[in-house]
C-alpha cells in the first residue's frame, strides 16, 4: 500500500522581526509599569492601579512570548517530532488566563472603593495615564504586524491594546474628576475596563484551546476539504479525514483516500496540490488504498 506526503517548509509565525518588536515592548512597558505603580499609590487612583496591573501582565505576557519563541526554535527530537512550537500555544492561554485574573480582581476591588470612595488626585493621575497611553500605542504599533500570524504576538498585542483602553479610560477619568470632583468615576472607569476585556480575553484563550484540542482552524472548512477529494478523479470514497493546526500558521492534514482503479502517484499529487492551492494546507499526508482499510470502521474511528 503506497502512502504520500506533501511538505512546505514556512517561516515560523513568529520569525526574527516579532522577536525583536517583542524585546522594545518588554523594554518600554516595564519601565512605565514600574512609574505607573508609584503613580497609582502616591494618587490614590484605582483606575491608575488598574492600568498599572494590566502594565504588569503586559510585562508578564511579552516576557512569556519571548521565552515561547525560544523554546520553540529548538529543534525536533526522536521525543517531540512536532518540535517545540506549541510552547507558543500554551503562553498564549496562560496570557488570556492571567488577563482573566486580573480583571476580576479590578471588577472586585472596583466594588470596594464604590462602597467607600477614596480620595483622588487627578492631576498626576492625569499626566502617568497620558504617559502610559503613549508607551502602549508604540508597543501595538511594534506588535501589530506579527498578531495575525501567532497567537503568541496575538496574545501579547491584546495585553497592550486592553492596556491602551485602560489608559483611555483612566485620561477620561481623571478630566472628570479635575472638572467636577466626582471621585466615584475612577471606580466606574475601572469596571469598564474589566468588562471590555473580559470578552477579548475569552476569544484569545478558545482560539489556543481549539489548538490544544487539535481542533480545525477557523479559516479552514473542513467540509469543503472532504468535498474537494472526494471530487478528485478515481477517488470512491475518503475516510480518516484530520485537520489540525500545531502552532499559529502551521496547518497538517492526514486522509486516506480509496480508490479501486486510480494512480495511487498522480492522486497523491493532485490531491496535495489541491489542499495548497485552495486550502493553503501544505503539510499533508495522503494514504491512498484500493479498498478501505481498518480503520474505515466504526470501531476504529475518533469520534
Amino acid at each position: 500500500m503506497a502512502s504520500g506526503n506533501s511538505h512546505s517548509h514556512v517561516q515560523a509565525a513568529s520569525g526574527p522581526g516579532h522577536e525583536r518588536s517583542l524585546w522594545i515592548a518588554l523594554a518600554l512597558t516595564t519601565t512605565f509599569m514600574v512609574a505607573e505603580v508609584i503613580g497609582g499609590l502616591v494618587t490614590g487612583s484605582l483606575a491608575l492601579i488598574s492600568d498599572a496591573a494590566h502594565m504588569f501582565t503586559d510585562t508578564m505576557a511579552l516576557a512569556i512570548s519571548l521565552a515561547a519563541i525560544q523554546i520553540g526554535k529548538r529543534a525536533v527530537d526522536t521525543k517531540r517530532t512536532f518540535g517545540y512550537h506549541r510552547f507558543e500555544i500554551l503562553a498564549a492561554a496562560f496570557n488570556a488566563i492571567l488577563l482573566f485574573g486580573v480583571a476580576i480582581y479590578i471588577l472586585y476591588e472596583a466594588w470596594q472603593r464604590m462602597r467607600e470612595p477614596q480620595t483622588v488626585d487627578s492631576i498626576p493621575m492625569l499626566m502617568i495615564a497620558t504617559l502610559g497611553l503613549v508607551v502602549n500605542l508604540v508597543s501595538m504599533r511594534l506588535l501589530s504586524s506579527g498578531k495575525d500570524r501567532s497567537l503568541n504576538v496575538k496574545g501579547a498585542y491584546l495585553e497592550v491594546w486592553s492596556d491602551m483602553l485602560g489608559s483611555v479610560g483612566v485620561i477620561v477619568g481623571a478630566v472628570v474628576i479635575w472638572l467636577t470632583g466626582w471621585t466615584w468615576i475612577d471606580s466606574v472607569i475601572a469596571v469598564a475596563i474589566g468588562f471590555w476585556v473580559l470578552p477579548r480575553t475569552w476569544l484569545l484563550l478558545r482560539d489556543s484551546m481549539n489548538i490544544l484540542l487539535e481542533g480545525a482552524p477557523d479559516d479552514v472548512d473542513v467540509g469543503e476539504v472532504d468535498k474537494a477529494l472526494r471530487a478528485l478523479p478515481g477517488v470512491d470514497s475518503i475516510h480518516e479525514l484530520h485537520v489540525w493546526a500545531i502552532s499559529s500558521g502551521k496547518v497538517s492534514l492526514s486522509v486516506h483516500l480509496v480508490s479501486a482503479t486510480g494512480d495511487f502517484d498522480g492522486l497523491v499529487a493532485e490531491g496535495s496540490r489541491i489542499l495548497a492551492e485552495r486550502f493553503d494546507i501544505h503539510h499533508s499526508t495522503i494514504q491512498p488504498e484500493r479498498v478501505p482499510c481498518s480503520q474505515a470502521s466504526e470501531k476504529h474511528r475518533f469520534e
